[in-house]
Formats: C-alpha cells, structure tokens, sequence
C-alpha cells in the first residue's frame, strides 16, 4: 500500500499530465507535497530568487482548487547557494540539500529547518552535522512519515556507483541522526540512483536511475518495496512506459494519500530543462484478501 490503509492491493498509474499553474520557462523540479496536499514545495531556477536554484511554495485551499501563485520561501531557507529538499509529514519542518557554505565546492550537505506552526515563519536552517554529512555530495532527501528515517542521495565512499541511495535513522525526533547507511546491492548498481521519495507508510520508495532495463534518456523512474519497515528493501522494478518515456523522469514524490504521483519530467535531459508532473495512482484492490480484485 502507498497509504496508511490496511487493504490488500496492487495498482497502475494513469496518464501524467503536467502540473497546471506551477511551471514555468525555467527549470522546475523536486515537488514534495504537504501531508494534507494542499502546499507543494518545490526547486525552481525562476527568476525572482536568492541563488541559481531556490524554493518555492505553491498553495490551494483544497484538493479540488488549483494550485496558487507559486512563493519564494525566501531567506533564511533560501540563500545565494543552491537548496533543495522535503517538507515533514507534519508541515513543521523543512530538510534541505543545500551547498551553502561550502565554499567554491559545488556539494551539498543536509539541514533542517523548523517552525512552529504551519503558518509561523521558518527558523535558521541548522547543518545536520558530520555524522550525517560528508567531505562530498547529499543531495536529494526524503523524510520519512515519522521523521526517524531520512533518505538522500551520495557519491561518499562505500557505495556501488557513482551516486548511491542511503539512509540515516534516529530513535526519537530528539536523538541524533545515526551514520548513514547504504541501502545495499539490492537497490544500488552501478549506474546512478538518486531522488529518494519514500510512501507514507514507510514501505515503498520511488527513486531515480539511469540502470539498464529502463526506457531511455538520462532517468526512469523506479521503486522498490518490503513488507514491513523492517524488512530489507525488494529487488527494484521501472515504473513502466505509461510513466516513463524516451525523455527523463526523476524527482518523485507520492501524495500521503497515496492517491498521486508527482515527478519531474524533461525533454531535455536530467541537467536541463524539465517541468512537474503528476500521474493517478489507480488501486487494483482486494480488500478481503480472497485473491478476487473489488476494485
């Protein structure tokens, strides 16, 4: 299941269409969708921002209501460097991928920051620190549901290929984040896998690569999937041509709900260009668990 329900099911994507009211002629990418589906949160290269690539924010009052005019979060998250990242499940914090104060070094390490209420100002982001962080690149990150499980991208060492998909854990949202782990063979190869978005409940997660099997250009998208949290994660499959096409499809980010799938997609290549987009998540269900499809 892509939600918080307990019926058995499996499901197909409808047509993707392009995200009405949020584009523009610049490059748009990493949407990361409010619990409540009514904020997205996504990377722009737009004018009207600190840095070559900032956050924006784009709001509807329902689910039904097209998308508002989309707002630069403006600083202390944005800054002169490049940030991406996620909003929590609760709305109360906001994880960055960002190159600030690196210098003339062009990686990126992970932030947090935080507000008081969804409608407060955000606080100073604050670095996740060196057990989290690395000499190179984490980019691309995914909180999980919890908040006990922050997924990101990394060329560090101890990885299958170029970019490898990790993980870091914590006990409680007061403890500190655990060192990193790679998520294993399984999921990594050696192409690149990046653009992490875990499912709400913990047990998919939908990501990036350029591996063979895929349907052309620079990324498909794929996923992989366990029974339980604890378990390891499956062998990973493509996501199919109704999503996936010649062009390149990456940054996904499923609705809590489990009702959508947002996504990047670029004709012009993963480093250039490209707009978001969402696809219906269509559930095949058996809710009695009889082996006979009920909707």
């Amino acid at each position: 299941m892509l939600g918080s329900g307990h019926a058995k099911a499996d499901y197909i994507f409808g047509t993707p269409t392009e995200v009405e009211n949020v584009n523009s002629s610049s490059r748009d990418l990493k949407p990361s969708v409010s619990a409540d589906g009514l904020s997205l949160f996504f990377t722009s290269f737009r004018p009207g921002g600190l840095g070559g690539m900032d956050i924006w924010v784009t709001t509807r009052k329902t689910t039904d209501d097209p998308w508002g005019e989309p707002v630069n979060l403006g600083s202390p998250v944005n800054s002169s460097a490049w940030e991406t990242g996620c909003i929590s499940y609760d709305g109360l914090s906001f994880y960055l991928s960002s190159t600030r104060n690196r210098g003339s070094n062009a990686n990126a390490d992970l932030w947090v920051t935080t507000r008081y209420t969804i409608h407060s100002e955000w606080e100073t982001p604050m670095n996740l620190g060196p057990t989290v962080n690395s000499s190179v690149d984490q980019c691309y990150i995914s909180i999980s549901a919890d908040e006990l499980s922050l997924y990101f991208s990394s060329n560090r060492g101890g990885g299958y290929g170029a970019y490898d998909l990790w993980v870091t854990t914590r006990e409680t949202i007061h403890d500190p984040w655990c060192t990193p782990v790679n998520l294993g063979a399984t999921v990594n190869s050696a192409a690149y896998e990046v653009d992490p978005g875990i499912s709400a409940d913990g047990r998919i997660l939908f990501f990036a690569s350029d591996r063979s099997g895929g349907y052309g250009g620079d990324s498909d998208i794929w996923m992989t999937s366990r029974a339980t949290t604890d378990e390891p994660w499956g062998r990973p499959v493509n996501l199919g041509p109704i999503l996936n096409s010649s062009a390149s499809e990456d940054y996904p980010n499923v609705l809590a709900d489990g009702s959508t799938l947002f996504f990047r997609y670029s004709q012009s290549g993963r480093y250039s260009g490209g707009n978001i987009w969402q696809a219906p998540i269509i559930p095949i269900v058996d809710f009695n668990g009889d082996r006979i499809v009920d909707a």
